[in-house]
């Protein structure tokens, strides 16, 4: 990812996640972060149909939604995946997994245990055929609020 991507990366968000809005500079604070982490998925002609953002945080916490990261944690002990987004029209075209393999071996090899992400919007079952488990404890669930009912914390074991 590239700053000029996110235009159409806060455009992909913006329709995919409807209810749980972040905008141009949420994606752009990530980017700047943890530029390792930033990925875009193109077509052949270098369209942008989807994204992925990941970056290291704190096991159990959650982050607001479009809210600004001034640095990340020195303690972070996993890494979050804060957002995979494919725009309809490019649906079923086979991304996610490339790209979440990608996103654990550079986790793996980093030596970062696990991969962290908040399912929404029915997700769970998606992220479970990626390897992620749900995690759940009554901290959790209030951390969870601002992110809606069916939302999830979920991990996946990388050592």
């Amino acid at each position: 990812m590239t700053p000029a991507d996110l235009d159409a990366v806060a455009e992909i968000a913006r329709v995919g996640f409807p209810d749980h809005f972040e905008g141009r500079d949420c994606f752009q604070n990530r980017l700047t972060l943890n530029p390792a982490g930033c990925f875009v998925l193109t077509d052949d002609r270098d369209t942008v149909g989807g994204y992925l953002i990941a970056y290291p945080w704190r096991r159990e916490q959650i982050p607001a939604l479009n809210t600004l990261i001034e640095a990340l944690p020195e303690d972070a002990d996993v890494l979050y995946l804060h957002d995979l987004a494919i725009a309809s029209s490019a649906r079923g075209g086979g991304f996610s997994r490339p790209v979440v393999e990608r996103l654990a071996q550079h986790a793996r090899s980093d030596g970062w245990p696990a991969l962290t992400l908040v399912a929404v919007n029915d997700a769970v079952a998606f992220w479970q055929g990626h390897g992620f488990v749900v995690h759940d404890s009554e901290a959790l669930r209030a951390r969870l609020a601002g992110y809606g009912a069916s939302a999830r914390y979920m991990v996946r074991r990388l050592d």
